[in-house]
């Protein structure tokens, strides 16, 4: 798999910017990626030093439209930390 294959996208929300500041980023990665893959492929795209990767599999919610009832796709949530003093500019900017 790709390193481009692996990150779908960054995940920006008001916790994730807090966790910025520890040196933590978080992407939602492909389901089939694992720990040292997403190391790798976040190391390779960002040109940084990984000291670790947690991963979280999120399951989608149930919602309604009217009588209708559907679910969110579910995804894999990656958290990646950094080596100290290392930061990505694309969450910065």
């Amino acid at each position: 798999m790709d390193a481009r294959e692996i990150l779908i996208r960054p995940l920006i929300t008001e916790k994730t910017t807090q966790l910025m500041a520890d040196g933590k980023y978080t992407f939602v990665v492909d389901k089939r990626a694992d720990k040292t893959q997403i190391g790798k492929a976040v190391a390779k795209v960002f040109n940084v030093h990984v000291k670790g990767v947690n991963t979280v599999n999120v399951t989608g919610k149930k919602k309604r439209m009217g009588r209708t009832e559907g679910k969110r796709a579910d995804y894999k949530k990656a958290i990646v930390t950094l080596a100290p003093g290392e930061s990505i500019e694309f969450f910065e900017a």
